[in-house]
């Protein structure tokens, strides 16, 4: 049998192997959006909120054409609208303070609905709003003369928001509940606040004592012999024996300051020695906590 010749042979060929699909065509190609920390984001689907602090907060222009409508702002489900009406309460606060005073007890209330919305850009607005009425119109809102007032009910539900939201995990509001509860103490009147927070220093929840206890201190240190008496000295002493027992250390420091501011006014009256000191916490405490309370001064 006569051999080919090779030139006449097929030509054997390896066949290519499918590439494999590109992927970053693949997920351009995809409609969806790309995890890339480097690519500008074609849209803002949640705008951030400027936080002003009081002292940059101007006043406003035209305060009567404001004031119309304010409170359906502050009602709004538009959040970013909810926002600007408190940056507005803010103005009117510190700038125009007269004009909020028919709505006060409305405005408080619609902070307090603010403070529990979840979305956290709105919650601390609302505490921010709060300081600023605290410091122009405690003096209305703790008025002894009438303490049943719409704007005492609606005090209490604005301090007990304010108290929660100083116990939560989220440090910026936290921290930004704690000023306004010290610009409460520092601007109210310290008695009747005093008689406001005295039921939350027996709260069933630690972190809500330790916020109360460390208001009352700041509100004992105010207060003078007078309104500690006023207000029930043999009270007080019990309530700081309490709150220096608590779990927390906070609430531990807070009952010591409270100690120690009521043994300054007590024993700066001429007639009250130290000795005076130790019986009022033997006649009004047990053995343990008068000991504890004595040693703290000592």
């Amino acid at each position: 049998m006569a051999l080919r010749p090779l030139d006449n042979l097929p030509v054997m060929t390896t066949p290519e192997k499918p590439k494999k699909p590109n992927k970053t065509a693949a997920l351009n190609a995809c409609d969806c959006r790309v995890n890339d920390e480097n690519t500008v984001p074609s849209a803002v689907t949640d705008p951030s909120i400027e936080y002003i602090d009081s002292e940059h907060l101007t006043s406003l222009p035209d305060p009567a054409t404001n004031i119309d409508g304010l409170i359906e702002r502050l009602a709004s489900k538009n959040w970013l609208e909810v926002c600007e009406a408190l940056n507005d309460v803010r103005r009117f606060a510190l700038y125009h303070a007269s004009m909020l005073i028919p709505m006060l007890d409305k405005i408080m209330m619609l902070l307090v609905r603010s403070m529990k919305n979840p979305r956290s850009a709105l919650c601390k607005t609302s505490i921010m709003a709060s300081a600023d009425i605290f410091t122009s119109y405690n003096h209305l809102l703790l008025s002894p003369s009438s303490p049943s007032t719409p704007q005492h009910e609606a005090f209490d539900h604005l301090l007990l928001q304010l108290l929660l939201k100083a116990t939560q995990d989220k440090r910026f509001v936290c921290e930004e509940a704690e000023k306004a509860l010290r610009a409460m103490a520092l601007s109210a009147p310290p008695l009747p606040l005093l008689q406001k927070l005295e039921p939350y220093v027996a709260h069933k929840n630690l972190k809500v004592r330790a916020k109360a206890a460390v208001s009352v201190s700041d509100c004992t240190a105010k207060l003078g012999i007078e309104g500690i008496k006023e207000f029930g000295l043999a009270k007080l002493l019990r309530i700081s024996a309490e709150i220096l027992n608590d779990r927390l250390p906070e609430a531990r420091e807070a009952a010591r300051k409270i100690a120690n501011s009521m043994h300054v006014a007590y024993i700066g009256e001429e007639e009250a020695k130290y000795e005076s000191w130790e019986n009022l916490c033997t006649s009004n405490l047990a053995p343990i906590p008068a000991q504890s309370m004595i040693r703290i001064v000592s």
